[in-house]
């Protein structure tokens, strides 16, 4: 009798074990199959509908942000002097006009010095003029001797306006200077004049201008790359300052003398920068297509794919309360798009955003 009790007893037992395991394994298969959307969570989560593209591989090429040659003025003083005052500094905007230094120049003095002869050789010679006339009138005088003066005044006056144009050119003023105005509107880019600074028409250019409201890029294009790289390409490009900033713009020149100290091809891209983000001297990539598509193949936007335990799984999406983790394998990958083996259908659609965080719910 004892041993018919216990038996009745472990069976119980045994059954009871067997409803909570399964009752566990439904809670979880519910939960599964229960997970929905939130509201909240719905807000800032992206849904696409995924298609079947042609592989575009994609080269990444290293390049650096330059100015645009074709608009950049570089001055150099035409005369000597010493620096009396500068009133810009690098970075600066100016506009066309502007004074932005002074100099003090031996050579603006002379200018004057000679003005001032020229001025009272004139005077001189029209006297003289006045005189000579009076005895051409009475007969004491040839008419020769007359017009040989009067072309000796109109030489002096041709010499006495060369000076006047050239002290306007240099734009002298009265005490022994001159001033140096801005070319053209731009920002200061260059900058190698200070105060007290001793300056030669050998110097280096004093200032740079350039509106950097267009600029270069310059691709660097290894010998390996050449093949896929040509003129009017489209291209990407990213600075390392604003790495989320994609500009797009296509290869306008390729110089095809390799750089002696890179030891690469340069190619340039054009971009406008109305928002002066593209700053000269940043450095950037430059992303290529690389147009050597053989096949086919589903695309997923990259921030779609989830790698977990080595290995990667997209999540499925039908409904707010149908959504599965699906794995996948990667066939390929370039800066936007992640190509994978296995065939989906035309219409199904993947979370883009949230990707990771609905992962984890669907795999509690």
């Amino acid at each position: 009798m004892k041993k018919t009790f216990y038996l009745l007893t472990a069976f119980c037992i045994f059954l009871s074990s067997c409803n909570k395991n399964g009752n566990k394994q439904n809670e979880t298969e519910s939960k599964e199959e229960t997970f929905c959307l939130n509201e909240q969570l719905k807000k800032t989560t992206k849904i696409v509908t995924v298609s079947s593209q042609p592989i575009e591989e994609q080269l990444t090429l290293p390049g650096k942000i330059d100015y645009n040659e074709n608009d950049l003025v570089a001055f150099r003083s035409l005369l000597e002097g010493i620096v009396d005052q500068v009133r810009f500094e690098l970075g600066d905007y100016v506009t066309q006009g502007q004074v932005l230094a002074t100099i003090k120049s031996t050579q603006i003095q002379e200018l004057y010095q000679q003005k001032r002869s020229q001025e009272g050789q004139i005077a001189l010679l029209q006297k003289q003029i006045h005189t000579k006339r009076e005895l051409l009138n009475d007969g004491l005088l040839s008419a020769p001797e007359v017009l040989e003066i009067e072309h000796e005044l109109a030489n002096a006056k041709i010499e006495l306006e060369r000076i006047n144009q050239s002290l306007q050119l240099y734009r002298a003023t009265g005490n022994g200077s001159f001033q140096i105005l801005a070319p053209k509107n731009g920002y200061i880019i260059q900058k190698a004049i200070s105060s007290g600074q001793s300056i030669t028409a050998e110097s280096e250019p004093l200032f740079s201008i350039s509106n950097l409201k267009q600029v270069w890029v310059m691709v660097n294009i290894y010998a390996s790359s050449l093949r896929y790289i040509k003129t009017g390409d489209a291209v990407k490009v990213r600075t390392i300052a604003f790495p989320d900033q994609i500009y797009n713009g296509k290869i306008d020149k390729i110089y095809n003398v390799f750089d002696d100290d890179e030891h690469v091809l340069k190619a340039r891209v054009v971009l406008e920068n109305q928002n002066l983000n593209l700053m000269p001297g940043l450095s950037a990539d430059i992303v290529i297509n690389k147009n050597t598509s053989l096949r086919n193949a589903f695309a997923i936007p990259n921030n779609a794919v989830v790698f977990h335990n080595n290995n990667d799984y997209i999540v499925t999406y039908t409904d707010d309360c149908h959504l599965k983790s699906k794995k996948v394998t990667i066939i390929s990958k370039n800066e936007e798009w992640t190509y994978i083996e296995e065939d989906l259908s035309k219409n199904d659609k993947v979370i883009s955003t949230n990707a990771l965080i609905i992962f984890e719910q669907l795999n509690l």
